[in-house]
């Protein structure tokens, strides 16, 4: 069994794109369709960059409020005005789901696993025979996003998502010095999946620590760090004014910036999760670290299957 990262992300392409041969992407859409009051997307580790990106795709697609949420998060808010939970999982069956259907709202699964609950919308995908094994993960990651988009290129008649992965999904060139303190990231809810992550695979891996800004939140106090120590600063740039004074301001006060272009649209964050894939492949190729095989903590064994009370 090879579970090298190089080799995960040589077939991540091909993961992807016969994962959307062989799942029926129809039923998907018919099931995503009919959702037209308030939801609530679950999802946590590497689902929890699926949950935000599907919760940006109901919110403009259907026109629907869609929250972004932790499972957790369900026992300790008024769930009134929600009608909907969908939680995201590449196994469908951790403890992380239990918490997110213990409720009398409507319930959908998005999942590649081979698992089923009462009462529940099953939304399965089909996962490639030669399933990636790895701490960090890319194509479990990856592949609902790309479900969730291909619903949202149908419905905005728009290019069919298997030619949007051929011709766009590419890996993409950095060139910079790794070796600082803490990684700055500024970011807002329109690039919250890709700092998303960008924040638990630096995280997870212990590759590096991260920080992230909400970018006007950092105008309030939060730029004392970068005169302490030696960061670099990575910036979702949409081109708006505050983003303009960044960009021009931060490098006096960082070992350097990466500017990563994008807006707030769906199609430019689907893009935006591609960059930052390849950015995490850079900072741990240039810091000798593999991110499928990692040295985590042997408290990681004791937490993962914890399904008491939170």
């Amino acid at each position: 069994m090879n579970n090298s990262m190089k080799y995960n992300f040589d077939k991540l392409k091909e993961r992807i794109t016969n994962t959307l041969n062989n799942t029926d992407l129809e039923r998907i859409r018919c099931e995503l369709q009919s959702i037209k009051e308030p939801i609530i997307v679950t999802g946590v580790g590497g689902s929890s960059v699926v949950r935000d990106f599907t919760s940006k795709v109901l919110n403009e697609t259907n026109n629907i409020i869609a929250t972004s949420m932790q499972p957790r998060d369900l026992k300790y808010i008024n769930l009134n005005g929600y009608k909907n939970v969908l939680a995201c999982s590449y196994s469908g069956d951790n403890y992380g789901v239990d918490l997110s259907f213990d409720n009398d709202l409507n319930h959908y699964l998005l999942t590649g696993g081979n698992t089923s609950y009462d009462d529940v919308k099953m939304l399965y995908y089909e996962l490639d025979n030669d399933k990636e094994h790895s701490f960090i993960s890319l194509s479990s990651t990856i592949i609902p996003c790309a479900i969730l988009y291909d619903y949202y290129l149908f419905m905005n008649n728009k290019d069919d998502i298997l030619s949007v992965i051929n011709t766009n999904f590419k890996e993409y060139d950095y060139n910079f010095n790794t070796n600082c303190d803490v990684y700055e990231i500024f970011s807002g809810i329109d690039t919250e999946m890709a700092s998303k992550f960008l924040e638990s695979t630096f995280i997870e891996s212990g590759l590096c620590i991260p920080i992230v800004h909400d970018k006007y939140d950092y105008c309030h106090g939060r730029s004392t760090l970068s005169t302490t120590k030696n960061n670099i600063a990575i910036y979702f740039n949409c081109n708006t004014n505050l983003d303009k004074l960044m960009i021009d301001e931060l490098p006096k006060y960082y070992k350097d910036l990466i500017v990563i272009d994008t807006n707030s649209k769906v199609d430019d964050n689907f893009e935006l999760l591609n960059k930052v894939v390849y950015l995490a492949k850079y900072v741990a190729e240039k810091n000798n670290n593999d991110l499928s095989n990692v040295n985590y903590s042997p408290i990681a064994k004791k937490l993962y299957k914890y399904k008491g009370e939170l």
